[in-house]
């Protein structure tokens, strides 16, 4: 049966004026502005500091543990600022260590005064107090002077290039070539023609102290002077290498030879003098 087309018409009208209307509001919609989200605020990247952040507090310029012990009534030791470099070489709480102070007041300086870590220059301060003075008067007379050989300087161990940095680099180290008395004689500690117990009860002491001693018959390279540092090592071992050598036995004098005795042969006794007589003139 065919369908009635009057109801379908009406039923076609109301399709084609919903999607006209669907069309219209759509088309609204799309001329309308769509809104744009917030600009960010600028960011000065991930190392910028927050707004809110406060300022970075400055470098603490409070004194080392050492430096408070390192008193003027011990050590005459002003502090310097820290080096650094070049490479491994280089210190931070570092004095230049001028003179030593007895228990007396006594003034012993070092000529010239060497550059040490405050931990170096205390030990070096504390060896000089107790024990140096009493080994000088072993030699009749009072320690006036200490000659410093060298301490900071920025190169490999004995001086070799390539070699490992020296603890002279990291100014843990003083180099030390002998005493002045107060009667103004030079002592060097490596003079085989210096007393041999003053040598010997130095280099007890100072290996006594420190963790690295470096005398004659070491290695070489410290045959004119001797060598103290505070090296820190893991094993924890110390390093005592001095000989405290004495000189040659002197050569024995052979005898002299006695004159060798050459046998003369008598001269005859002299011939008498003859004097002549005068003879009596012949008359011509």
């Amino acid at each position: 049966m065919r369908p009635d087309i009057g109801c379908v018409r009406p039923i076609i009208a109301i399709i084609v004026v919903a999607s006209a209307f669907e069309w219209a509001v759509c088309e609204s919609a799309a001329a309308e502005p769509v809104p744009l989200p917030r600009a960010r605020p600028h960011s000065a990247g991930p190392a910028a500091a927050p707004a809110a952040s406060t300022p970075a507090a400055p470098k603490s310029d409070e004194p080392s543990a050492c430096r408070l012990r390192l008193t003027p009534a011990i050590a005459i030791a002003p502090s310097l600022p820290p080096i650094e470099g070049p490479g491994e070489c280089g210190a931070t709480d570092l004095v230049r260590l001028e003179a030593v102070m007895l228990a007396d007041k006594t003034r012993i300086p070092l000529t010239p005064p060497a550059t040490l870590r405050c931990t170096m220059a205390e030990a070096v301060a504390q060896w000089v107090r107790d024990e140096a003075p009493s080994i000088a008067r072993d030699l009749g007379s009072a320690l006036a002077a200490i000659q410093n050989f060298d301490s900071y300087d920025c190169r490999g161990r004995n001086r070799v290039v390539g070699a490992r940095i020296s603890e002279h680099g990291k100014g843990n180290a003083l180099d030390i070539k002998g005493l002045k008395l107060a009667s103004g004689k030079i002592v060097q500690l490596t003079d085989i023609h210096v007393a041999h117990d003053f040598r010997d009860r130095m280099r007890r002491s100072t290996c006594g102290r420190f963790n690295t001693v470096l005398g004659p018959g070491s290695d070489g390279y410290h045959e004119d002077h001797v060598h103290i540092d505070l090296a820190e090592r893991r094993s924890g071992y110390r390093m005592c290498q001095w000989a405290v050598r004495d000189p040659p036995p002197a050569a024995p004098v052979e005898p002299a030879a006695e004159p060798e005795v050459v046998s003369t042969v008598p001269l005859p006794p002299p011939r008498p003098k003859i004097e002549a007589k005068s003879m009596p003139r012949k008359k011509l």
